[in-house]
């Protein structure tokens, strides 16, 4: 009916550009919604106003964008692993299954099909984002991670939790990678005690097996209460005096009998 009614009243116009046909069609619009109704009360603008007007929302504030979900895994430090990118939730929800709502410029965090933390996309792997107010109240007040604070947390364990966190520090690009490895070890003290976790990490030092993987299997197996490997003494690796074996003495010249 309207389109009808628009190209009655414009069919014998000419318009050389499409600005000018909108400019024309926007006013017969305007007309056309003041148009009283035949059979009904009122006119199209007054049903708008009355009717839908207070419907309407507002337009978002971001275009849409192709997004992408994946389930992500909330670890021990309140931060889930997006493409190699650590982006911190509420603490309350480590050990969660998320679910996260990935753009090209934003990630979005999702519990239960509510939003429960927003971030602008980040590069660098390895490297964290957080907000301050998902972590817990102990942590708010160091906000930021570092190697010295590591070690310290270690070295009140014991000499052996401190060489290893050392290890999982240096052994890395940059410290900070080493930070989600160095929290899952320490953690263990939660679970096992300080002295367990430190007599394993002995352990794993002198098996060369320094890895936070490591230091759990030998806790659950029981193995850091068992006496460590015995070291290498120099006496293990000098040949031991056989009649075959000749001293350094037997290649110097003979003394000259002249």
């Amino acid at each position: 009916v309207v389109e009808r009614w628009i190209l009655a009243r414009l069919r014998h116009q000419v318009f050389f550009t499409l600005a000018a046909l909108n400019q024309a069609i926007a006013e017969l619009l305007v007309e056309l919604n003041a148009r009283a109704f035949k059979k009904l009360p009122g006119n199209r603008r007054e049903w708008f106003e009355t009717l839908d007007r207070p419907a309407l929302r507002p337009l978002p504030t971001q275009p849409f964008e192709v997004a992408r979900f994946k389930p992500c895994t909330v670890n021990i430090d309140y931060h889930v692993d997006i493409d190699g990118h650590y982006y911190s939730v509420p603490h309350a929800l480590v050990r969660k299954t998320l679910e996260a709502r990935i753009t090209d410029t934003t990630v979005e965090i999702l519990h239960g099909g509510q939003r429960v933390a927003s971030h602008a996309r980040a590069e660098g792997r390895g490297r964290h984002t957080t907000v301050a107010e998902h972590m817990p109240a102990a942590h708010r007040a160091h906000r930021e991670w570092t190697p010295g604070r590591f070690q310290r947390w270690a070295a009140d364990i014991g000499p052996a939790t401190a060489h290893l966190v050392t290890h999982l520090l240096i052994d890395r690009p940059h410290p900070e990678m080493g930070y989600r490895s160095c929290l899952g070890l320490l953690s263990l003290a939660r679970e096992y005690g300080p002295p367990r976790l430190e007599a394993a990490c002995a352990r794993a030092v002198a098996t060369g097996a320094r890895t936070r993987k490591s230091v759990l299997s030998i806790l659950r197996g029981g193995l850091d209460q068992q006496p460590l490997p015995v070291a290498e003494t120099q006496s293990d690796w000098i040949s031991p005096a056989h009649e075959n074996l000749r001293g350094s003495t037997y290649y110097q010249d003979p003394p000259n009998p002249h």
